[in-house]
């Protein structure tokens, strides 16, 4: 591998990195967000106990989130050797086909030539 195309590897890798870091932190904000607007409503609820709630929310509601996420990546990953595996069968064929066609062509311009 060329030092330049490390180098591009590395910048995707880490850009990757920093975009997932950013959506987790999202998906975390968003937990806490819906977590408050659930015991808003729970007046008769302690601070305590509003705090208590929040947390089992947020950590069940990222729980889920990481399961999700989990799924999703196992499926792309399938769908990744499935595609790859086509595409390595389609290229066979066509290499295939055009080396049946160049041996066809082959055979029809040395016919004159054998007479």
């Amino acid at each position: 591998m060329s030092g330049a195309s490390k180098q591009g590897s590395t910048r995707t890798g880490l850009g990757d990195e920093v975009e997932g870091y950013l959506l987790w932190q999202a998906t975390i904000a968003v937990a806490q967000e819906r977590a408050r607007e659930f015991v808003r409503p729970m007046d008769w609820l302690t601070t305590s106990q509003k705090d208590e709630i929040e947390r089992h929310y947020v950590d069940d509601s990222l729980l889920r989130a990481r399961q999700d996420l989990e799924r999703i990546a196992a499926r792309c990953r399938s769908l990744r050797g499935e595609y790859e595996r086509r595409y390595r069968t389609l290229r066979l064929r066509c290499v295939a086909w055009t080396l049946a066609g160049g041996a066809g062509l082959t055979a029809l311009a040395a016919v004159p030539l054998l007479r």
